[in-house]
């Protein structure tokens, strides 16, 4: 089953992003289903298909399926691109081609999805501890940080939300970093962020927004050590009582 999933997904990974150039992409957008460049992106799928699956034809009907849901897939998209969010349809897009990838893998090697795993301890445990280091954190944070206003710390110059975004990728690294036993990768990511930051931490002549940062960024991970360290402690004990 993962041997057929994985050549499945490198067969998508090459037609949809290794073969598909940007022109291709334009003139689709621009002519919809009467695009040329439609019917040779799938042509393209077509062939990694075959080239992934070694000219096996005993898959022939997986083959069929995946090339013609991706083709209707993608008259979709593109007759809806006007009208949805750019983010959310490419997303859309992707979850449906994989879910299809999905299905032809289940025709040929079945496998069986228990709903009870979702609502297992350390499954719940997990997505308790990831919510807590992007959404729950960066609440916390701002609601503690609201202390002090600082108009150079403003988002007028910078891409919207960009300092949210920011502080629950980094939590997120430092949160993997501890579950995979690479406490030094912490370490490398203060060191980074310094550097990205310099510019602002070394304006000594206004030493309010260099302690803002540093408050800033020392909450954000210790708030991830916190949960990093919980997630741990926790999970241990799931597995002895297990």
């Amino acid at each position: 089953m993962i041997a057929l999933t994985i050549k499945l997904i490198l067969a998508h990974f090459i037609g949809d992003f290794l073969l598909q150039p940007q022109k291709w992409v334009n003139h689709k957008e621009t002519h919809k289903h009467k695009s040329k460049f439609l019917y040779w992106h799938i042509l393209v799928h077509f062939g990694a298909l075959i080239l992934v699956l070694k000219a096996d034809f005993s898959f022939w009907l997986g083959i069929l399926i995946i090339i013609v849901s991706h083709y209707v897939i993608d008259v979709i998209k593109l007759h809806l691109k006007p009208k949805l969010n750019n983010r959310l349809l490419f997303g859309l897009d992707q979850f449906a081609h994989l879910l299809f990838i999905a299905i032809v893998v289940s025709m040929y090697e079945p496998y069986e999805f228990n709903s009870n795993m979702l609502y297992a301890p350390k499954f719940l445990l997990l997505i308790t501890s990831l919510l807590g280091v992007t959404v729950v954190s960066s609440i916390l944070m701002k609601t503690i940080i609201s202390k002090w206003y600082l108009k150079e710390d403003t988002d007028e110059e910078s891409l919207e939300n960009a300092g949210s975004y920011i502080g629950m990728l980094e939590r997120l690294f430092v949160f993997a970093f501890i579950v995979t036993q690479h406490w030094e990768g912490i370490g490398f990511l203060i060191a980074a962020k310094s550097v990205f930051r310099f510019g602002d931490l070394s304006k000594a002549k206004d030493r309010k927004l260099t302690e803002y940062i540093l408050i800033g960024t020392l909450l954000s991970f210790g708030l991830a050590i916190l949960f990093g360290i919980s997630y741990e402690y926790v999970l241990s004990l799931i597995e002895t009582v297990n």
